[in-house]
């Protein structure tokens, strides 16, 4: 496979790929270990922003200089082969460099503000092991019965829903998922919303049958569910 295709892991990650852009690396990645393990570490860095919400919020402007600069870098242009019309696929090294840089930058700035570095290492070993399972080939992709995006389940039982458009938690209530077995909900892991995409890693092991849900519960969650799921998958 050529050079350019390796240059769209970190944007990719970030989510700033065309569509064709897009369909080319996952068609790429499944082939590509190289690829795959760049992608976690990406998915990793990026997710670790997460930990931000514990510390002051960066100023607004950020985001329009962070765009700005990207903007400026020139766009490097590589065909893709695999067909007689070779085709022009833009690669945004330049956008993916800046993104990348800002990321690793704000994610220092939030751990290091953060008094509580215990919680910042639990979120990144929770990240990365959501990373791996999203860059496993071999991971089953579920879809949601209720809700927007897919779960994401290995081999091993470990999952990852990845959500689409889930506004954030309301004030005083957070989203907490489930793993539901015969019928029996157990707690999986609380998150915030509203990330668009959010990847929230499914804690404890998702076997064959089994659904996983989110409803939206009191701040810190509950031992079982006490509103309708907001978001539902199919049966694993």
């Amino acid at each position: 496979m050529e050079t350019g295709i390796h240059e769209l892991t970190a944007a990719y990650a970030l989510d700033a790929l065309e569509p064709e852009e897009r369909v080319a690396y996952e068609a790429h990645l499944p082939g590509c270990e190289s690829c795959r393990e760049e992608l976690a570490a990406f998915l990793q860095t990026t997710e670790a922003l997460a930990v931000a919400a514990s510390a002051p919020t960066p100023a607004p402007e950020l985001r329009e200089r962070v765009l700005a600069s990207a903007r400026a870098e020139p766009q490097v242009v590589v065909p893709l082969a695999g067909s007689r019309r070779r085709a022009a696929v833009p690669v945004f090294a330049g956008v993916a460099a800046v993104a990348a840089v800002v990321a690793v930058a704000l994610a220092l700035w939030a751990a290091h503000l953060s008094s509580d570095l215990s919680s910042t290492r639990s979120a990144l070993d929770r990240q990365r092991a959501a990373a791996a399972v999203l860059a496993d080939p071999t991971a089953r992709r579920v879809p949601l019965k209720a809700g927007a995006g897919q779960l994401v389940v290995n081999e091993q039982g470990h999952a990852v829903l990845v959500l689409d458009g889930l506004p954030a938690a309301p004030a005083g209530k957070t989203y907490e998922t489930w793993i539901i077995a015969s019928g029996t909900p157990v707690a999986a892991g609380v998150f915030a919303g509203g990330a668009s995409p959010d990847v929230v890693g499914v804690e404890g092991v998702v076997g064959n049958g089994d659904v996983v849900a989110v409803t939206v519960e009191k701040a810190g969650g509950t031992t079982k569910p006490t509103t309708p799921p907001v978001v539902a998958s199919s049966s694993v």
